[in-house]
């Protein structure tokens, strides 16, 4: 089977040491994640460095979760974990949470990610600094996304529960797409469509492309919270965010997934694929097939063996018929496995275009 517990080895007349794993370039992790495409193996993992939070965003409660600091794994926990993962191939890997920078050593687990992996990280700006902005760049961080869910700076503070958050996270655009090593290394603006912000994509788009970033949005998903307050139901949303898409080069969301965004409002789109194609891994190293259903752990990273791991993955995901989310890592993820989809995406998997054009 391609790519499934493929073992890294070392080169002859070495171990298999942290300054090898170093070495591996972009167009071989690339290749890796062919292979793990080509087998059917999961290509996406959601790894949530804590569940903390500074913001009180009204649509998600996450930093309600009793987290603590000494709970969470350590840098070379994260080194374990991500070569122990290698051996599934190399996996797109988004680090989240919460809140990922209230974590200090973020730029040295970028690093141990990013030895084998496609590390992302999600943030919504409040503690970027220019130096960690550059030092978690130089780690080799693949891409980050800034969560801005309106143009007007007091809608997006009022929403997100902290008066200032709009002007800190497009302060960390700013200091993220200054911060660029590699050519390939992305900056993105991330927005959840929510009840009463689809008139703000547009204007969002642009003042992105004005900072150098790509824009993407997912739709809200009452999976978070339980209400449904927050869920666009003004009408149709796809043919307005499709047009944008082709209207704007610097929307990055994959024109397929941004059509089915009604078919998710009306209903919810089957055939999840979590546990297959993507998984979620929480603060304390448990695996789940997603990161809604992280309280129904299926094994842990670091106490079972990758055989484990993929086997109860696989016995969670055949029984899994929840339509009740269309985020980002879903549907993205799920765009690869569509022909049309695929295609759309091969150019944001594959090319090496960091900097977004206006």
């Amino acid at each position: 089977m391609l790519g499934l517990f493929y073992i890294p080895r070392p080169v002859p007349g070495t171990c298999l040491s942290l300054e090898w794993l170093g070495m591996i370039s972009s167009s071989t992790k690339k290749w890796r994640l062919f292979r793990s495409w080509a087998g059917g193996h999961p290509m996406w993992c959601a790894w949530q460095l804590t569940y903390r939070c500074n913001f009180r965003c009204r649509f998600c409660n996450y930093w309600a979760s009793p987290n603590r600091p000494e709970d969470e794994p350590t840098v070379r926990d994260y080194e374990l974990g991500a070569t122990k993962l290698a051996r599934m191939g190399t996996l797109l890997v988004s680090l989240a949470g919460g809140e990922p920078l209230l974590r200090p050593d973020v730029p040295e687990i970028v690093s141990a990610v990013g030895r084998w992996h496609f590390p992302f990280l999600t943030t919504n700006g409040w503690l970027a600094t220019r130096e960690l902005a550059r030092d978690i760049m130089k780690a080799g961080l693949w891409g980050v996304s800034v969560s801005i869910d309106y143009s007007d700076p007091r809608r997006h503070d009022h929403r997100r529960g902290m008066v200032g958050a709009w002007e800190h996270a497009w302060r960390a655009v700013e200091y993220f797409s200054a911060a660029r090593t590699y050519k390939w290394q992305r900056v993105n603006v991330i927005a959840v469509l929510m009840e009463d912000n689809l008139d703000e994509i547009e204007p969002l788009i642009q003042m992105s492309a004005k900072h150098n970033a790509y824009f993407m949005v997912q739709p809200y998903g009452q999976l978070k919270t339980g209400s449904p307050t927050f869920v666009h139901n003004n009408g149709p949303v796809s043919p307005r965010l499709v047009e944008l898409r082709q209207k704007y080069p610097n929307f990055l969301s994959n024109a397929t997934y941004l059509s089915r965004f009604d078919q998710f409002h009306a209903g919810g789109i089957p055939g999840c694929r979590a546990g297959s194609a993507f998984f979620n891994i929480d603060e304390t190293g448990d695996v789940s097939i997603c990161v809604e259903n992280r309280h129904r752990s299926v094994a842990n990273l670091y106490r079972d063996s990758m055989w484990v791991i993929h086997r109860r993955l696989h016995e969670a995901a055949v029984g899994n018929t929840c339509k009740k989310c269309w985020y980002n890592c879903r549907g993205e993820t799920e765009m690869l496995y569509d022909p049309v989809g695929l295609v759309r995406s091969l150019p944001t998997l594959f090319l090496d275009r960091g900097a977004a054009r206006k």
